[in-house]
């Protein structure tokens, strides 16, 4: 019988994909093994954020070796499509779960929210350790979101779930400490300790560039005339506030000078651009999901930058890309909650603003303000890349996640 391998990643998204869910469990991947420890991947068939024309089912890369699933993949954009595609992805690993135990530990996270239990049930049968990255908290982000309700069959069913998942996981990972708080008074049988490993952006050494006139890309090119772009990139779904920038951006909407610029995905996308079209808001511009370069540019081109999460979703879900924003050395506010993370983060530094979700006034005089003062926007920009450089970098938040692995490989 061959020797085990030490970490085997199961995750839907991954490798050639570009978004945070699949960029994330590759720099930790990369990071394993450049310390030496030995790592597969099970992972879904790349479809949507994927440049690449063919990707094979199976390939090692950077001395990873991964192994793809086709499953039924069908548009994302409603509730129904991604609950097709949840089921469809986790019966497909289901169906490779003999192969699991050929691993000493698994890591798994926790979308799509019921792929855990196949690790738990590998524990259970194989004795195979598992880490369990909580990205989401289900089904609480349903409920709260107004997805669910508290009393139907997908809630009561994903209620079981749990209890069996953190019942027979050796390890769990938060992404903030409000996180990790929910986590410990509402999932009673986990009786271990939590980590908390926060998500990161990796900067990749590129310089910034502060001065758009240096930016040569022609999707940008209308916005050099602006004097003060705030942007929003990523996720715009049922867990964003995407309300309250709207509000601001209708009190804003005769001020030439500001603009807002928008990319990514979501379900509240189409939403957003038909409320831009039906209040005439020349002030605001959606893009789709942006990566590379443009993306790069996109970040370089804007002078403060907005995340944001609905009313109690704090301690549900971490945006992560605030990282990137911090990296790029710019004002961020956040409509958040004041107890989140990125909030105290936010306020302890001087580094932008924290604003109560709803409160779209708040938000109009802070961009307002930060729009006349250029040196209260440099010093905040600095101190939030001051933050990332101290507690959000690849390198510092993917070697906590090898010291945890090495530690828990050495257990009995």
């Amino acid at each position: 019988m061959s020797e085990k391998k030490d970490v085997l990643f199961l995750c839907q998204y991954f490798y050639p994909e570009y978004i945070s869910s699949a960029t994330l469990p590759y720099d930790t991947a990369i990071s394993l093994v450049e310390s030496g420890i030995s790592v597969d991947v099970l992972t879904g068939y790349p479809k949507e954020y994927n440049l690449k024309t063919e990707v094979p089912m199976k390939e090692t890369h950077r001395n990873i070796r991964i192994k793809r699933i086709k499953y039924l993949q069908l548009e994302r954009g409603n509730f129904i499509g991604r609950l097709v595609n949840y089921f469809s992805f986790t019966f497909s690993v289901l169906l490779k779960i003999n192969s699991l135990k050929h691993y000493k530990s698994i890591i798994v996270y926790s979308n799509p929210p019921i792929l855990p239990l196949i690790a738990a049930i590998s524990k259970k049968i194989f004795k195979t350790k598992v880490i369990f990255v909580s990205y989401d908290i289900y089904p609480e982000i349903a409920i709260h979101s107004n997805v669910l309700s508290e009393k139907s069959v997908i809630t009561k069913m994903m209620s079981l779930i749990n209890k069996f998942v953190f019942k027979n996981v050796n390890k769990v990972i938060a992404l903030s400490d409000e996180m990790k708080q929910f986590l410990l008074k509402n999932r009673p049988l986990f009786n271990k300790d939590i980590d908390i490993i926060p998500n990161w952006y990796d900067d990749k050494g590129k310089a910034l560039t502060f001065n758009k006139n240096e930016i040569d890309n022609e999707k940008f090119y209308f916005l050099k005339t602006k004097k003060f772009i705030v942007s929003y990139f990523g996720n715009m779904g049922v867990c964003q506030d995407i309300d309250t920038i709207v509000g601001a951006m209708v009190k804003h909407k005769n001020n030439k000078d500001i603009h807002f610029l928008f990319a990514g995905h979501g379900t509240k996308v189409e939403s957003l651009i038909q409320t831009i079209k039906e209040n005439g808001l020349t002030n605001a511009t959606v893009f789709d999901f942006l990566h590379g370069q443009d993306y790069t540019d996109a970040l370089n081109i804007s002078d403060a930058f907005i995340v944001s999460l609905e009313k109690n979703i704090t301690g549900l879900a971490v945006p992560s890309k605030t990282y990137a924003y911090m990296m790029s050395g710019k004002p961020v506010l956040a409509i958040m909650e004041e107890q989140s993370d990125i909030s105290q983060d936010l306020i302890r530094h001087s580094a932008g603003y924290a604003i109560e979700p709803g409160d779209s006034t708040q938000l109009y005089n802070a961009i307002y303000n930060l729009s006349l003062d250029p040196d209260k926007c440099q010093v905040m920009g600095d101190n939030c890349r001051n933050i990332y450089l101290e507690k959000y970098t690849k390198e510092k938040c993917t070697m906590q996640y090898v010291s945890m692995i090495n530690k828990l490989l050495e257990e009995q």
